[in-house]
């Protein structure tokens, strides 16, 4: 009877023994895979590929920053206190609140009092003050509700932009998409690449004007496409398949 007791007790410690073993392992895994999380340094670029001649460069940076001759955002219509929701990426990494930052809340009041609206490719020409980033014009362009998002409207949103930038004549341009800073968890890999896309069609439809002398503006030479630091690598793979189909075409 003893033995048999004192073998319940060692069945029963094994078992706890292994349950603990295999809740300690999990929980080692999880914060370990969390440590490696890969990011990517502020300020690192990298040219994706070439489309017709255009850079398509990856570029971790917030709108605000990036070194560009004109500056795109794309921007949702306006719901209170949206860009510091919950849902929203943290401030240090909310590339629309840094731009809210440095144009002193004007980002925020323009939407505020309806001036741009945010309605599906509504464009705002900006001219930001001297010395407020890096940009010397800031492109806003809406996307309309953000209930309503699909990844397809980027592929237009990327047209507006190209044909608006070349309408400029700036030879390069910075996009951000502001999906993740503006709280939308959206597929980053398929909207990377549906920029490309966009950029391509509008500059494909130039390269025609000019070759049939309906135009004479200038050629686009880069596209800064910018991403979050944990969202670099992953725009990238998506910049690349596009970059491969598109030059098919």
């Amino acid at each position: 009877m003893k033995n048999t007791f004192k073998n319940s007790i060692r069945k029963s410690l094994l078992i706890a023994g292994l349950a603990f073993s295999t809740i300690t392992f999990a929980q080692t895994v999880t914060t370990t895979a969390k440590a490696t999380a890969k990011t990517t340094a502020i300020g690192t670029s990298k040219n994706w590929g070439t489309v017709d001649g255009i850079s398509m460069i990856g570029l971790v940076q917030g709108p605000s920053s990036a070194d560009a001759q004109l500056q795109v955002a794309c921007v949702f219509e306006y719901t209170d206190n949206d860009i510091h929701s919950a849902q929203a990426l943290p401030a240090s990494l909310n590339g629309l609140v840094h731009l809210d930052d440095a144009l002193k809340g004007e980002f925020t009041k323009i939407r505020q009092s309806g001036q741009f609206k945010g309605h599906s490719l509504e464009t705002l020409l900006i001219t930001p003050p001297a010395g407020s980033m890096s940009a010397k014009k800031l492109l806003l362009i809406g996307l309309g509700d953000r209930n309503n998002f699909t990844p397809e409207l980027m592929t237009s949103v990327a047209e507006v932009a190209t044909r608006e930038a070349l309408r400029l004549g700036v030879t390069n341009f910075a996009f951000a998409s502001d999906l993740k800073d503006a709280g939308i968890d959206s597929p980053t890999a398929l909207v990377a690449g549906n920029v490309v896309k966009g950029v391509v069609l509008a500059n494909r439809s130039e390269i025609y004007l000019r070759e049939h002398n309906l135009s004479k503006t200038k050629k686009l030479e880069e596209v800064y496409l910018l991403a979050g630091p944990a969202f670099f690598e992953v725009a990238g793979g998506g910049i690349q398949a596009a970059i491969a189909e598109v030059n098919k075409k």
